[in-house]
């Protein structure tokens, strides 16, 4: 029994359940051998993750994943320029209770973390303001604890308390993660998925699909991860969850049109889409 065996069936929300579910539960396909081992073998150090990929590579399913697998719930925060202290830690509001007023602290998503040994996601934490986050650096490095500045209180986390975070770097929108921050890190590269675990995830989702339909947007897929290699086309020509997406609403439609809504449609630049549709053209010949 390997050590992050041991750290499964340690776990009290899922006393004595089969390890291999690990593998199994919460839906993410790992794109190799390695990955889905030495992501959990952070987790069971109790290190904080950083996913790094392209949007729809699967970052959140993986989160998602790693959550169901253990039985712990999994509070999210979704960074942006408006988050502030509040999301993150709660806020203090006023409320009656027999007749008086009284004002009582509603505990944000990572105080409940913290508290009750759940998983904290932290998606887009490139989003975030640079100021923001860094009240949760000792509760990232080793003393897993923080001051509650609305209310004083010191928190010291559950044994199980783990933290993901996901980045999409060089999107608009985003900057640079502060360097104190990320060092408390393990950083992962989340890669889409292509091959036999593409075609493995199409066979779960579209069980019952046309299996021409299914040839052509794996065929379309592959190539447009070859176009976004070479540079020509943006990483959201590739997402992995529009592709999906497509096939989605390919049961009801001309396939051509439902790629054009579901990717084509999102792509900024006039001449990707362009790219993008005939690129398709070609693979539904």
């Amino acid at each position: 029994m390997d050590f992050i065996e041991k750290d499964f069936q340690s776990r009290k929300s899922r006393d004595h359940a089969d390890y291999e579910k690990l593998i199994a539960e919460g839906g993410y396909i790992s794109p190799d051998a390695d990955l889905w081992h030495d992501i959990l073998s952070a987790v069971v150090l109790r290190k904080p993750v950083l996913l790094k990929g392209p949007t729809g590579a699967g970052k959140t399913k993986l989160a998602e994943s790693i959550s169901a697998a253990y039985g712990q719930p999994m509070q999210s925060i979704n960074c942006s320029v408006d988050l502030d202290a509040e999301a993150l830690l709660g806020f203090k509001t006023l409320v009656q209770h027999k007749g008086e007023s009284r004002i009582e602290f509603i505990e944000g998503p990572v105080v409940t973390a913290m508290k009750k040994g759940q998983f904290l996601y932290i998606d887009e934490i490139n989003m975030a303001k640079p100021e923001t986050l860094p009240i949760l650096h000792s509760a990232l490095d080793h003393r897993r604890m923080m001051t509650n500045p609305f209310t004083g209180e010191v928190i010291e986390a559950h044994p199980d308390f783990g933290v993901i975070a996901a980045i999409n770097e060089g999107y608009i929108g985003t900057a640079p993660m502060n360097e104190a921050l990320k060092n408390r890190f393990i950083a992962y590269p989340i890669p889409y998925l292509a091959g036999d675990q593409l075609r493995q995830l199409w066979d779960r989702e579209f069980p019952g699909a046309d299996p021409e339909l299914k040839k052509f947007i794996l065929n379309l897929a592959a190539d447009l991860m070859k176009q976004v290699e070479n540079g020509l086309l943006s990483e959201e020509a590739a997402s992995i969850r529009s592709l999906l997406d497509a096939t989605a609403l390919s049961q009801h439609m001309d396939p051509m049109r439902a790629i054009r809504y579901a990717i084509a449609e999102k792509l900024e630049d006039a001449s990707e889409r362009e790219l993008f549709m005939d690129l398709a053209h070609t693979w539904k010949k």
